[in-house]
């Protein structure tokens, strides 16, 4: 008899998005990522907005990240399992290029699965913090 393999837990999924973000693979990033994704980047941050789909989420927040921002990361501190919701906490890192100032805010993700999927995405932030970094004040 050949053992039954477990399909991985909603937190597990998470924690490998925030794997493959460490690692810069998006396509890992977007593996268990419906094609109908709801993704909400806070208003006030640079990306605000509500994306749906893998590719207008890569187009309009991860792109953007990447090419606005020097070693742009987040950083996992803690994740809490709400079973088909995930709440992950941690740090916003990076460089605004225009600038060169150093930016680093407090965050937390609410996603929200179904049946291993993805569904939908919400950040909260310091979006001061951001601006800042951006607009070079303090």
């Amino acid at each position: 008899m050949c053992p039954v393999s477990a399909s991985p837990s909603n937190v597990e999924i998470i924690r490998a998005h925030y794997a493959a973000s460490a690692a810069r693979d998006l396509d890992a990033m977007m593996a268990n990522v419906s094609p109908q994704v709801r993704w909400t980047e806070m208003q006030g941050f640079p990306c605000a907005g509500t994306w749906i789909g893998p590719t207008a989420v890569v187009e309009n927040v991860f792109s953007v990240l990447g090419r606005d921002w020097e070693n742009y990361r987040f950083e996992l501190q803690t994740l809490i399992d709400g079973g088909e919701q995930i709440v992950g906490v941690g740090s916003y890192h990076g460089v605004y290029r225009a600038t060169g100032k150093a930016m680093q805010a407090r965050v937390t993700h609410i996603w929200t699965l179904q049946d291993g999927v993805v569904v939908a995405f919400e950040q909260f932030t310091d979006t001061l913090l951001v601006r800042q970094a951006m607009t070079g004040t303090e």
